[in-house]
């Protein structure tokens, strides 16, 4: 397998301009992962259909189905199409207080439902600079051991986003991603997960695409913003096939 280029469309797109760019990617024969919003799951499985690319969700309730208004289950969203779905992406680990309890739920009731977790980890700019981004990251990946070994192995992914670089204009050195991306293999490696693919987010674009898709130990890159539009992903994926 290459490198991976997964695109997080976050809280953006309408449904056509959603149908148009998975179909415009689909056409080029890409082999992106797409996180769209849920409202847009329908069209862009429809439009992804029969291609390379896969489709996912952007988060999951921890419990099944039932009384759990404004929720969306794990199987509503297989039902819908999806393959994977993200967990734990730091814009709901602090911006909706998601702690690991609550994300150990998720992951478990994404597997139950058939879905691959891509499970996101990363240090706030106060705990890098309390020389705390090791033991925070180590932490946050230390929540598998607690899911049988078999449902470990269901993991699509993981991605390593430095919350202080996600679209606040900062950028992580290649050498920072680097060394973060050795230390999160290392602790897999002692949870039996070492050929897991780790990614990179955290402020991608074409222009930096090419440096951190070098890095030996970056296997892909979870892009937000430059994933909206098909220049610029399109010029991201270029990036990986070659890296």
């Amino acid at each position: 397998m290459g490198k991976i280029v997964a695109a997080n469309w976050k809280m953006n797109l309408r449904r056509e301009s959603a149908r148009a760019l998975a179909a415009a990617l689909a056409a080029q024969g890409r082999r992106c992962w797409l996180f769209p919003a849920h409202v847009l799951l329908p069209v862009t499985a429809q439009a992804v259909q029969g291609s390379s690319l896969k489709l996912g969700a952007q988060d999951l309730s921890p419990s099944e189905d039932g009384a759990f208004t404004g929720d969306v289950s794990g199987e509503m969203l297989a039902d819908a199409g999806c393959e994977l779905v993200l967990v734990g992406h730091s814009e709901r680990r602090h911006g909706h207080g998601e702690d690991d309890a609550l994300l150990l739920r998720k992951l478990q009731r994404a597997m139950a439902a058939g879905l691959k977790p891509l499970l996101c980890v990363g240090e706030t700019a106060a705990q890098r600079s309390a020389g705390q981004a090791r033991e925070v990251v180590a932490g946050q990946l230390i929540v598998l051991e607690k899911l049988e070994t078999a449902r470990r192995r269901g993991l699509c992914a993981v991605a390593y986003e430095p919350v202080w670089a996600i679209g606040t204009g900062a950028n992580a050195t290649a050498a920072q991603v680097q060394e973060m991306h050795r230390h999160a293999r290392a602790v897999l490696e002692t949870l039996g997960l070492g050929a897991l693919p780790v990614l990179y987010g955290g402020s991608v674009n074409p222009a930096n695409a090419g440096e951190l898709l070098a890095c030996p130990a970056v296997d892909g890159l979870l892009v937000g913003g430059a994933g909206l539009k098909l220049d610029s992903l399109s010029a991201i994926d270029d990036a990986a096939l070659k890296a």
